[in-house]
């Protein structure tokens, strides 16, 4: 949720000061709503829907939602307020106002075009407070903070696991739950479920060596080719060797042993 009680672009004094992120607020109530973003605190219901909110402002803008205040008249979406009904209506109209300075690449939305900058500048200022990783985006921070919390939000319908990532878990529904495969390999008619797994296979025919050694001319298909010529030839990486106890009943119990080879 955008935090919608300040513009910051404006010369007000701003004595309330965030003592979690340092934002500023020219009085104390909304130095107070804003707090509300940081304790994930929701007291405010939606008596329309099921959504809850961390102020009464928050609820108000919502509620337009609701009624036909803001609405769009190409396709009858209502939105809280203005600005949110002006950036939909380029949807309809195509119009792409921000232009980047480096590529001339537009966009839509002012946001949209911040993100892009990036890309030229480097910038990373999402930083995460658990490790030394930062990220152009403030999505990509959410989603790599699951890493630390163990937060899984994604889960399953079909079973009960539980993933990080959105994508993660289409990926599993498609290679668990799923025998569609809609991609085919045009040498031999093979079927995939996924496109890199077509990819992966494609070298096959196409005689692909993408992996090449730093210390000779060899190349390889497959990386797992490259670090063992790495380990043989060369002397570098470590072969670890691990036995995985496979019970296939209760009675029948199977070894299996493999090696891997780790580059250092």
């Amino acid at each position: 949720m955008n935090d919608i009680t300040e513009h910051p672009h404006d010369d007000k004094p701003r004595p309330y000061l965030c003592t979690v992120c340092d934002k500023q607020f020219t009085n104390k109530n909304n130095l107070n709503a804003h707090r509300t973003l940081h304790t994930g605190e929701k007291l405010y219901a939606c008596t329309q829907c099921d959504k809850h909110f961390p102020s009464k402002r928050y609820l108000s803008f919502h509620m337009n939602v609701h009624s036909s205040k803001y609405s769009c008249t190409e396709c009858g979406k209502c939105f809280r307020g203005n600005p949110e009904l002006t950036k939909h209506r380029r949807i309809h109209t195509g119009e792409k106002p921000f232009e980047c300075a480096v590529c001339s690449k537009r966009f839509a939305q002012s946001a949209e075009l911040a993100r892009h900058v990036r890309i030229h500048s480097g910038e990373k200022p999402y930083k995460c407070l658990m490790c030394d990783k930062s990220f152009s985006v403030s999505g990509n921070l959410k989603t790599h903070m699951r890493v630390h919390t163990g937060d899984k939000p994604y889960k399953c319908s079909l079973c009960n696991k539980s993933f990080s990532r959105s994508s993660t878990l289409q990926r599993h529904k498609c290679h668990v739950h799923s025998n569609r495969r809609p991609y085919v390999c045009r040498y031999c008619g093979k079927l995939f479920k996924s496109s890199g797994e077509l990819k992966f296979h494609a070298r096959i025919h196409a005689d692909a060596k993408p992996y090449s050694c730093i210390h000779c001319s060899d190349r390889f298909t497959w990386r797992r080719q490259l670090k063992t010529h790495l380990l043989k030839s060369h002397n570098e990486g470590i072969c670890s060797c691990v036995t995985f106890v496979i019970r296939n009943s209760a009675r029948m119990v199977t070894l299996r042993h493999i090696c891997f080879v780790v580059t250092i």
